[in-house]
C-alpha cells in the first residue's frame, strides 16, 4: 500500500512537472525581446543586425525582429506600425524620413531608433538633436542637404553645361526642401534646374523621357529610400540616354552610376544598431543625442565616364575617396 502511494504521489508531481514545462518555455520565450524593422523599401538591414550582435542580441538566438517594408508604396507605412505596435515590439527601428514619421505618429510612448536624411528637429521627430526629449532618437545623415554640393561637382565635370536635371520624389517629405535648396544654388552660378517627379518606375521612365526633351546637360538624384531600391534602373537609364548624373550614396556607383557624394549610410546604419541595443538594455531614447553622421563618400566610376565619354578633371579624381576602375 505504501509503495501504491509512493508510485501515486510520483506520478502526481511527473504530471505536474509536465504541465509546468510548457509554461516555462513559453515565459522563456516571451522574455526574447522583439523589434520592428520598418521601411519604405527593403534596406540591407545586415550592419544593424551585426552592430546588435556585438551588443549581445543575436536574431533567433535571443532577439525576435519583425520586418515591415512598403516596397515604395510610402502610403502603407502608417499601417504597418500599427502593426509593430499590435505585435507589442520592445523597439520600432525606421530606416528613412518616411518610415520615421509613420512610426512617431503612431506612437509616442514605443521607443523609436530612425535613419533620416534631414534635420530631425525641422521633421518634428525630435526636440533637439542633444535632447531628444521624447520616444525616440537616432541618426541623421544629412544627404537632402547635399544636393547643392552635386551640382558643384557636376559643374566642375562639365563646366560648360546651363541646364540641369532634378529628379525627387514628390510622395517624400524632402521633396520640397531639395527643389528649394538646389534652384537657390543654381541661380548663384547661373544655371537653370529642371525638376521632374517619380514615384514608381514607369514614372522613373517618363522623367528620364522628358529630360531629355528638356535637353539637360546632366542629372541630380534627389535623396529617397525608393529611388535607391531602385538604383539599378536609374544608372542604367542614365547612360542609355547619355546624361550625367550625381547620387548621393555609393550604392548608386556601385551599381554603374557616375558618381557619388553623401554621407555613409554603412556607419549609420551601425549606429542604429548600436542605439537599439542600448534602449534594449534599458536606457531611454531622451537620454541619448541624435548622432549627427560625418563621414562622407566621393565616388567616382570611370567606365561608366568612358562610356559617356566625358574626361574627368584630375582635380575631381584627386579629391575622390574611391575611383572604380
Amino acid at each position: 500500500m505504501a509503495s501504491y502511494i509512493a508510485r501515486r504521489k510520483f506520478l502526481a508531481t511527473l504530471g505536474g512537472a509536465a504541465a509546468a514545462w510548457p509554461l516555462a518555455a513559453r515565459a522563456q520565450q516571451a522574455a526574447i525581446p522583439v523589434i520592428g524593422f520598418l521601411s519604405a523599401t527593403a534596406p540591407d538591414t545586415a550592419t544593424v543586425r551585426l552592430s546588435l550582435a556585438e551588443a549581445g542580441y543575436v536574431e533567433g538566438h535571443n532577439l525576435g525582429i519583425e520586418y515591415r517594408f512598403a516596397e515604395g508604396e510610402y502610403d502603407r507605412l502608417p499601417t504597418m506600425a500599427s502593426e509593430l505596435l499590435r505585435r507589442q515590439v520592445a523597439v520600432i527601428v525606421a530606416m528613412g524620413t518616411p518610415a520615421a514619421l509613420a512610426a512617431k505618429a503612431a506612437t509616442a510612448s514605443l521607443p523609436i531608433v530612425f535613419s533620416v536624411t534631414e534635420d530631425p528637429v525641422n521633421l518634428g521627430l525630435v526636440a533637439s538633436i542633444a535632447r531628444p526629449g521624447g520616444n525616440a532618437t537616432g541618426v541623421s545623415f544629412l544627404l537632402s542637404e547635399l544636393a547643392p554640393k552635386q551640382l558643384g561637382l557636376l559643374r566642375e565635370l562639365l563646366p560648360a553645361a546651363s541646364r540641369f536635371g532634378l529628379l525627387v520624389n514628390p510622395k517624400n517629405e524632402n521633396a520640397e526642401t531639395i527643389t528649394r535648396d538646389l534652384k537657390a544654388a543654381a541661380a548663384k552660378i547661373s544655371v537653370e534646374i529642371s525638376v521632374v517627379q517619380a514615384s514608381n518606375s514607369r514614372e522613373i521612365e517618363a522623367a528620364f523621357a522628358a529630360l531629355v526633351r528638356d535637353k539637360v546637360d546632366a542629372l541630380v538624384i534627389g535623396t529617397d529610400p525608393f529611388f535607391y531600391s531602385r538604383r539599378v534602373q536609374l544608372t542604367t537609364l542614365a547612360t542609355r540616354h547619355a546624361l550625367p548624373a550625381v547620387y548621393n550614396l555609393r550604392g548608386y556607383a556601385e551599381a554603374g552610376g557616375l558618381m557619388s557624394y553623401g554621407t555613409s549610410i554603412t556607419e549609420a546604419y551601425r549606429q542604429v544598431g548600436v542605439y537599439t541595443g542600448r534602449i534594449l538594455k534599458g536606457e531611454k531614447p531622451t537620454d541619448l543625442p541624435v548622432v549627427q553622421s560625418t563621414k562622407f563618400d566621393f565616388i567616382i566610376n570611370l567606365p561608366t565616364a568612358r562610356a559617356l565619354g566625358l574626361d574627368v578633371p584630375p582635380t575631381l579624381l584627386a579629391r575622390a575617396d574611391e575611383v572604380i576602375e
